[in-house]
C-alpha cells in the first residue's frame, strides 16, 4: 500500500516545518535547510516491500544533514540508496564529496554524519533499508558511501535496471512477492558493494541469488554469440563450472537448456514482429546464436509445436503462446 506525504496544500510559511517532519518521518531524523526564500511544495510517495522502503521524492532546492546528535539519539542504522532522476546532488560522507546526476546513484549510511545538497528542483527515488539487512562488512560499506555509481554496464547496470523496475511496479505487488523481490535487491546491492571494495567472493552462499541474476544478465547480453557456454559464463564470473551448475539447480533446468530457452524466446519474438517479415528464418536464428538451421527448426518445433515458418505465418492472427514449453 502506497503512502504519500505532501506539502502542496500548505502555505509557503507552513511548508518548512512540515517538510522537515515529513523527511524525518519517511527516512531518519535529518536537518533540512531550504535554498529558496519561499519553499516549494514537496512530495514523498512510499511503498514498503519487505525490509526495503521505496520512496519517490520531489521538492525544491535544499540541504539535508545528518548530525552526530541525531545519530546518538537513534537506534538501528539505515542505508539509503538514492537514484537521481532530475537535478544533481552533492553528497559528502566518510571524507568524500561527490556529485551525481540523472541515471546515477549514491549510497549514504545513517550511522555516520553526512550532508546532501540539492541546489535545484529535484526528483529521485530512495531505497531505504536497515543496515542489518545488508550483510556486508563495515569497512566494505565505507568504501561505497559517497561514491557515484554509473549505470553503464556489469553489476551496476544490472542493479540500476532492477531497482528502476522494482520501483515502477512496487505499488502493484502483493506482500509475499514484494518481499522476495526486495530480498533480491538487497543481495544485488551487497554484491555491488563487495565488488567495489574488492572483497567479493563469488562462491559465497550469501551471494548466490545476486550472482545468479548477474550471470543471467550477462547471458542475455551474449545470446547472439553461438559459442556462449557454461565454461564461458563461469570464466566471466570467476566461478567454477560446477558451482555454475549448482546455481541453476534451483531453476529446474541446466545452464545449456536455460540459454536455449531464452534464444528460442527471442527468435519467437522477432519472428512475430512485422518488421521481420522480410529477413529469413535462418537469419533470425543466426542472430540469436543458432548455427544450424535444421537444429533450430527442430528445437523450435519441439518447444512451440509449429515450425518457425508456421509461427511467423500465424503471428498476424495472434495464435501464438508467450513462451516455449519447458
Amino acid at each position: 500500500m502506497s503512502t504519500t506525504l505532501s506539502t502542496e496544500s500548505l502555505s509557503p510559511a507552513e511548508r518548512a516545518e512540515c517538510w522537515h517532519e515529513a523527511v524525518s518521518h519517511a527516512f531518519i531524523p535529518l536537518q533540512v535547510g531550504f535554498l529558496e526564500e519561499s519553499p516549494s511544495a514537496g512530495v514523498i510517495s512510499s511503498d514498503q516491500l519487505g525490509a526495503v522502503q521505496i520512496s519517490r521524492v520531489e521538492a525544491g532546492p535544499q540541504v539535508v544533514t545528518r548530525t552526530r546528535r541525531a545519530i546518538a539519539a537513534d537506534g538501528e542504522g539505515w542505508i539509503t540508496l538514492a537514484m537521481q532522476h532530475r537535478g544533481c546532488a552533492w553528497l559528502t560522507q566518510d571524507g568524500r564529496e561527490v556529485v551525481f546526476g540523472p541515471g546515477e546513484f549514491a549510497i549514504s549510511d545513517s550511522g555516520r554524519p553526512f550532508a546532501k545538497e540539492l541546489p535545484t528542483a529535484f526528483d529521485f527515488t530512495a531505497f531505504h533499508l536497515p543496515r542489518s539487512a545488508l550483510h556486508v562488512r563495515d569497512e566494505d560499506l565505507r568504501t561505497a558511501t559517497a561514491t557515484v555509481f554509473e549505470p553503464d554496464s556489469g553489476s551496476v547496470g544490472l542493479v540500476s535496471t532492477y531497482l528502476r523496475k522494482l520501483a515502477s511496479g512496487a505499488a502493484d505487488l502483493d506482500p509475499g512477492t514484494g518481499r522476495r523481490l526486495a530480498d533480491t535487491a538487497i543481495d544485488l546491492l551487497a554484491l555491488v558493494i563487495q565488488e567495489h571494495s574488492g572483497t567479493l567472493n563469488p562462491a559465497a552462499p550469501q551471494t548466490a541469488p545476486a550472482m545468479l541474476a548477474r550471470i543471467k544478465d550477462y547471458a542475455m547480453c551474449h545470446l547472439g554469440d553461438s559459442s556462449l557456454s557454461p565454461e564461458q559464463l563461469a570464466t566471466a564470473h570467476h566461478v567454477s563450472v560446477r558451482y555454475l551448475h549448482k546455481l541453476f539447480q534451483g531453476e529446474e533446468t541446466t545452464v545449456a537448456r536455460w540459454i536455449q530457452r531464452r534464444r528460442l524466446e527471442m527468435c519467437a519474438h522477432d519472428l512475430s514482429r512485422r518488421a521481420f517479415a522480410v529477413p529469413t528464418v535462418s537469419s533470425v536464428a543466426r542472430r540469436w546464436g543458432f548455427v544450424s538451421p535444421t537444429h533450430f527448426s527442430r528445437v523450435f518445433r519441439a518447444a512451440y509445436g509449429v515450425t518457425p515458418r508456421e509461427w511467423r505465418a500465424r503471428a498476424g492472427g495472434n495464435e501464438v503462446p508467450a513462451t516455449p514449453a519447458r
